[in-house]
Parts: C-alpha cells; structure tokens; sequence
C-alpha cells in the first residue's frame, strides 16, 4: 500500500527532526507579539537556526524539558494569517498542518488582542491541538487593560495562558498547558467558526467527496474549505494522493 505521508508534495517544508521520545510543538503568531521571546525563554541556548528547506527563510528549532519529558519547539515564520499568500505563509500554514506537531501554541499580544484573534481562529481551523499564550500581559497590565483569560478560553475551547515572557512569567503554566495538550491528557475542543448556509452545504459535499485515503489526522473540513478558496497546493496534493490510490483501488 502506498505510503501517502511520504508522497506529501509539501515533503520540503517539514524536514524537523522527531524523537520517539519527544514532543514536537509548534510556535505560531503575528510579528512582534514577543514569539520569539518565548522561543528563547522556553529553550534557552539549546536552538538551532538555518533555513527551512528549499527557502530562504530562516528556521528556528530548540528543546527544553518538562517533568523529565523532552519537547522539540518549532518557531514558524510570523504571519498575520495562514492563507499561503507568501513564503511564510505558506511554511506555518503546511508545517501546523502536514508536519503533524504534537501541539501548536498561538502566541497573541494582549496589548492589540482582536488583531491576533485572526491567525489564532485560522490556526484552530487546522487543529484543536491548540494552546493560546497569552503574552505581553505585563504590557496589557501597564496600559490597564483587563482580559478574562478564563472567559476567552471558554470561549475559544483552548487553553488560555496569560505570559509575559521576558520576565518568565506564566511559563511554567504554558508547559503544563502543552503537556497535557500534546500527551492528549485533555482535548481541547476549539470554536468552530459557521459560515453561511450556502457555504456550509458546499463544505459538507466536499468533505464527503475527499478521498477516502486521506490521512485520518488531516482536518476534513479544512481541506474543504482551501479548495472553495482555490488553494492550488492543497488540490495539487488532493490529485497526487488520488492518483497515488488508483492501483489499490482496482486490487480490491
């Protein structure tokens, strides 16, 4: 049978590493939310930087350790959303998706929340193992700004953890919050933002017609939904893993 993880045409994007024994967890977020902040707060000096394959763009990866588990921490290209319009687009968007990290954190600044709830929604359309770090809340803090993180993870269905940090705070929360996310110890279950009803019968037809050889931890509707927006890499993808079943489909 073939083996369509390795036929992905998006094989170029996600040459990371993985330990049997690690987790993998992605760092997604707009420019200047204090990400790569984070990034070196949580890793310290154990980082490596060099581009990502085939790009010019530079890649990020370090670990850190939580509760004697080891964590490998992917800083993707900060992106104001995940539509693949640019190179970094295109490298969050395939990595959340077809690298398949054990997490993603989507690091928002509490200072200009609403303009970061656009990636963070499009994030959670990919999937629903998600955490919400909610950093700069030192900054939130000294402009008295007041954000009820526990009411916006109720209503985001994530964890939401308010951080600020270059003074470290809230990291030790954002480890358990990623633990747990990554170990599947909880399921978050995030928004599912509805669309018009003409675009709900054309998504639910569309996920009925995907090939059955779809892997099982690609999310279903939101294949639908980049082709209704004619995401040329995606039904480029779709064709190969069609054409890729053929021969199985006439054995049996």
């Amino acid at each position: 049978m073939q083996n369509y993880e390795g036929s992905l045409v998006f094989h170029d994007l996600l040459a990371i590493p993985r330990a049997d024994c690690a987790f993998t967890v992605a760092l997604a977020g707009n420019p200047n939310t204090g990400k790569s902040t984070l990034f070196n707060a949580l890793t310290g000096l154990k980082q490596h930087t060099g581009n990502w394959p085939g790009k010019t763009v530079v890649q990020h990866r370090g670990r850190y350790k939580h509760l004697n588990r080891d964590y490998i921490l992917v800083d993707l290209p900060g992106t104001y959303s995940l539509l693949a319009n640019s190179a970094e687009e295109q490298i969050a968007r395939d990595f959340i998706c077809f690298g398949r990290p054990h997490a993603t954190v989507i690091v928002v600044d509490a200072t200009c929340l609403e303009r970061n709830l656009n990636l963070a929604l499009q994030v959670m359309e990919i999937t629903g193992r998600a955490v919400v770090s909610l950093n700069l809340i030192d900054e939130a803090r000294r402009k008295k700004i007041v954000i009820d993180h526990l009411a916006l993870e109720n209503r985001l269905g994530v964890p939401v953890i308010p951080t600020a940090a270059r003074f470290g705070e809230g990291l030790g929360q954002l480890k358990e919050a990623i633990s747990l996310a990554a170990g599947r110890a909880i399921e978050p279950k995030p928004i599912q933002l509805p669309y018009p009803a003409e675009i709900e019968q054309l998504l639910e037809e569309l996920v009925r017609q995907l090939p059955g050889s779809l892997p099982a931890w690609v999310n279903r509707r939101w294949v639908a939904l980049r082709l209704l927006d004619g995401d040329r890499r995606v039904a480029d993808w779709l064709r190969s893993i069609s054409e890729n079943d053929l021969p199985r489909r006439r054995i049996s």
